[in-house]
């Protein structure tokens, strides 16, 4: 159970996030999208939220400033937030523009919002679930991707809501999080999805 628990964990990191939401829309999306289009936005996006974490989180672990993996303490964790909104925002200003799609760039403005909450509360010495803070997002994008296209996805909803049950089950069962950390990371990934819906839906 600890082995699938821990599983979940790694297969729904906050890295993926950015990712899962830019390929569900171009799944989504009834829209025309050549492929230099799709490859303009996935490769940079994948390198941007993806590679450049990984190889950031390898050094600072490396030179001592972040211990920990899963459950790092309140200064590790504003490094690893600080790295992840500046590469958020180089995703809105310097990708995006140039293969601009609205959904896209506001989805990344609600993960930039999250992300800012996020650190914001850290000053409060408060930590909330960063991975309950990418499900709420994805939950609340693909939400307002289904009633902008007017397209029936019950079912992608249905296996969010699965794996957010899932990636919040293994957070209490790892005793990383507790019910009101998960509550608040989820609510801020949601509402910060809900505050970008009247810029494009």
């Amino acid at each position: 159970m600890k082995l699938f628990l821990k599983a979940i964990t790694y297969l729904f990191h906050p890295l993926f996030i950015p990712m899962a939401g830019t390929l569900a829309y171009f799944i989504i999306t009834p829209r025309f999208t050549p492929t230099e289009f799709q490859s303009g936005n996935i490769l940079p996006i994948f390198i941007l939220t993806v590679i450049i974490p990984i190889i950031s989180f390898l050094i600072l672990k490396n030179v001592g400033v972040i211990v920990a993996v899963f459950k790092p303490d309140i200064s590790e964790r504003k490094y690893l937030l600080y790295i992840g909104i500046s590469l958020l925002l180089m995703v809105v200003y310097k990708v995006i523009p140039n293969n601009y799609a609205a959904e896209l760039h506001f989805y990344f403005m609600g993960l930039i919002g999250a992300t800012f909450g996020s650190i914001v509360l850290l000053f409060f010495n408060f930590k909330s679930s960063i991975h309950l803070m990418g499900m709420g997002s994805l939950f609340m994008y693909l939400v307002c991707l289904s009633v902008h296209f007017e397209i029936n996805i019950t079912i992608a909803l249905s296996l969010v809501i699965l794996a957010t049950g899932l990636v919040a089950t293994s957070r209490l069962y790892l005793q990383s999080n507790g019910r009101a950390v998960l509550l608040v990371g989820f609510l801020l990934g949601a509402i910060s999805q809900l505050l970008t819906v009247k810029f494009w839906l």
